[in-house]
């Protein structure tokens, strides 16, 4: 057991991981990157997937609130209690769809637009943080293994593409 203030650089798989010893390594960074993501984001006083609703509506402008849901990959009671925080902190606002009137509008308002620059110092810091000393070269490697991982999830969550 590490003494206090000694970082823990790995952790034993256990036994009946060790068949899955990626799915468990995979499950443990992204347990610590959402923690390290978190403790920046709250500097913000916002939370984990917040900006990145943020980032989709920055970068794509007013959408339903359910394509938000399918485009992160959120349940329509999560996505609207993260809605509804942000409209709170003043970040979005919401309206009816002109042309159904079931669905909600979810647009940026003015006011994002500071935190949008906090969010991306965040994010980048996030970055520096995860990658550390890796090079150029270890960093491509790694978002192509990363993509690889991921279109293999895909593709078991969602059936071939």
């Amino acid at each position: 057991m590490p003494q206090t203030g000694q970082r823990r650089t790995s952790i034993p798989v256990p036994q009946v991981a060790e068949n899955g010893r990626i799915s468990h390594a995979i499950f443990r960074i992204a347990r610590l990157h959402r923690l390290v993501a978190g403790q920046l984001l709250r500097q913000a006083g916002l939370h984990p997937g917040q900006e990145l609703v943020m980032m989709h509506l920055w970068d794509c402008g007013p959408q339903r609130q359910t394509d938000l849901c399918t485009v992160l990959g959120a349940d329509s009671p999560t996505m609207t209690r993260t809605v509804q925080r942000l409209e709170r902190a003043g970040f979005v606002r919401r309206s009816p769809d002109p042309t159904d009137g079931r669905a909600t509008i979810v647009e940026p308002t003015p006011a994002s637009q500071a935190l949008r620059h906090e969010v991306e110092r965040m994010w980048q810091e996030l970055e520096v943080d995860t990658v550390g000393d890796m090079d150029d070269d270890q960093q491509a490697e790694t978002l192509r293994v990363l993509s690889r991982l991921e279109c293999n999830l895909a593709t078991r969550a969602y059936g071939p593409a």
